[in-house]
């Protein structure tokens, strides 16, 4: 099992951009609070931002192997060559995969009953979820809206997680600015979700929020989303003055694959501009945090 696993995990988990992707989403969102927080204790990433970030790395791979069980029908007739969907791992090697995780990520949070109860939760719904579409088939994968508000409850828990390990590390009570920072990196990773699927020419079988909103609408949500993000960080932050530009620098991503695909005609959003925007943001955020 440990080969099919690792199988697994080279087709649908690449570990290096993986790994990446969860540590900096553990400090970058970590240091986010510490930004917005005008008062209280210095924030500085130390032995517990890495137990937060090795439970993001497998949560994350956890979500993925959910997402695969749950797309398996669509994947076998549109992306055959996924290791699910070619018979390289079964459905009960993943659901071990889940078991093995999930004790993992509790007994990794074990001495934090805050975070053990949001990681705990986090847990039973998604177990819930997978248990509801195994059952019922619902919701259709073809309904994105629905299927988004669905799933979307599972990264909001980790951001939650993620600010009550950070109360812990500063010993402050939670407040409205908590909520702010959830706010900000919602909307910043609104435009991952978005333009990644934007296209003006759909393959067969593909899945897009253009058929939802119609081109030009995705387009204007997959851009307006992230500098609104902006500033609302610009305008909350408790950084000097002079760190705003960095603050600011992300948005060169979307901006540019924007004019790009617009003035072009390009036929579908620059795949890789996405993800990183959303990797430079949370560099960003974690800078910033550094910052005085």
């Amino acid at each position: 099992m440990i080969r099919r696993w690792a199988r697994y995990v080279a087709g649908s988990y690449p570990p290096l951009r993986s790994v990446l992707f969860a540590w900096a989403w553990a400090y970058g969102v970590t240091g986010l609070f510490a930004v917005l927080q005008p008062q209280g204790p210095p924030w500085r990433p130390g032995l517990g931002t890495v137990n937060v970030a090795v439970t993001l790395t497998v949560t994350l791979l956890m979500f993925r192997a959910m997402d695969d069980i749950r797309d398996l029908e669509y994947d076998r007739r549109h992306n055959p060559d996924r290791p699910l969907a070619s018979g390289a791992v079964s459905v009960r090697d993943l659901l071990v995969l889940c078991a093995v995780g999930s004790v993992l990520v509790l007994a990794l949070n074990a001495g934090n009953s805050v975070a053990l109860a949001m990681i705990a939760g986090l847990l039973v719904y998604c177990a819930l979820v997978l248990t509801v579409d195994h059952r019922w088939r619902w919701p259709s994968g073809d309904r994105l809206l629905l299927g988004l508000a669905v799933s979307y409850p599972a990264p909001l828990l980790l951001h939650l997680y993620l600010y009550a390990r950070y109360l812990n590390a500063t010993s402050l009570d939670p407040g409205w600015r908590g909520v702010l920072a959830v706010v900000i990196v919602v909307l910043a990773s609104v435009h991952l979700e978005l333009a990644k699927k934007i296209t003006r020419r759909r393959q067969p079988g593909e899945r897009s929020y253009v058929d939802v909103f119609g081109l030009a609408a995705t387009v204007g949500i997959a851009v307006v989303a992230p500098v609104l993000s902006t500033v609302l960080l610009v305008t909350g932050m408790r950084t000097a003055p002079v760190l705003v530009p960095l603050a600011v620098l992300p948005l060169v991503l979307p901006a540019v694959a924007g004019w790009r695909f617009w003035r072009t005609k390009a036929p579908r959003w620059s795949p890789a501009a996405p993800g990183l925007y959303l990797l430079l943001t949370y560099a960003s955020y974690f800078v910033l945090s550094l910052g005085p």
